[in-house]
């Protein structure tokens, strides 16, 4: 059965949704995905927007927590993400093919996902993956995590040499922009590191 949209002025668009396997009336509060009422098919819609609406204060509490813990992080309807897929995926492939040139480094795959967990990653067999989310972030951000997951194609892990060596290329890349003091031994990298911190994924 195909779904139903409530609409509040407050709470915004809540999908009422119907499921065999449902025995009461649930509410779910998501960051992204919104207000979702699960019910079980036997319940009239009418008695989930009852019920849903006894429940309002709980659900903007839930949405003004969720909207504290993002820290700022902006929440992307699901069309502005695929806006943002695409805008990714026409730019990214080209970046990091030109940076692992410049570099000398070779990877297998590309994957341009929606993670909220990390801006990339590469895998033991030498696929990175990297954020859509890395188009929100200005170019030199971009650059330094494309330089950061080209690093693990030869460092597997966050040791001295990894360090060593995203440092290096950093530095090339970016050195004249991080010119404050810092006592790391990293100053460039660790500046950019620090910098991709201010921006939260969600």
């Amino acid at each position: 059965m195909k779904d139903r949209i409530y609409t509040d002025a407050e709470m915004g668009n809540v999908v009422l949704r119907k499921n065999i396997r449902s025995r009461r009336v649930s509410i779910r509060v998501h960051p992204v995905r919104g207000v979702t009422v699960t019910l079980p098919y036997f319940v009239p819609y009418a008695e989930a927007i009852r019920f849903l609406r006894s429940k309002k204060e709980w659900v903007m509490e839930v949405m003004e927590r969720q909207k504290s813990a993002s820290g700022g992080a902006v929440i992307l309807s699901p069309e502005e993400v695929e806006a943002l897929r695409r805008e990714a995926k026409k730019y990214l492939p080209g970046r990091l093919a030109v940076l692992a040139a410049r570099y000398g480094f070779s990877y297998g795959r590309l994957a341009v996902k929606n993670n909220r967990s990390n801006w990339g990653s590469c895998s033991s067999k030498g696929n990175i993956n990297l954020n859509l989310r890395l188009m929100q972030v200005p170019e030199h951000l971009r650059d330094y995590v494309i330089l950061h997951e080209l690093c693990h194609l030869r460092h597997h892990d966050h040791g001295p040499a990894f360090h060593a060596l995203l440092e290096q290329l950093c530095t090339d890349c970016f050195g004249l922009q991080c010119t404050a003091a810092s006592r790391s031994r990293f100053p460039v990298s660790r500046a950019l590191e620090k910098e991709l911190r201010t921006y939260r994924l969600l």
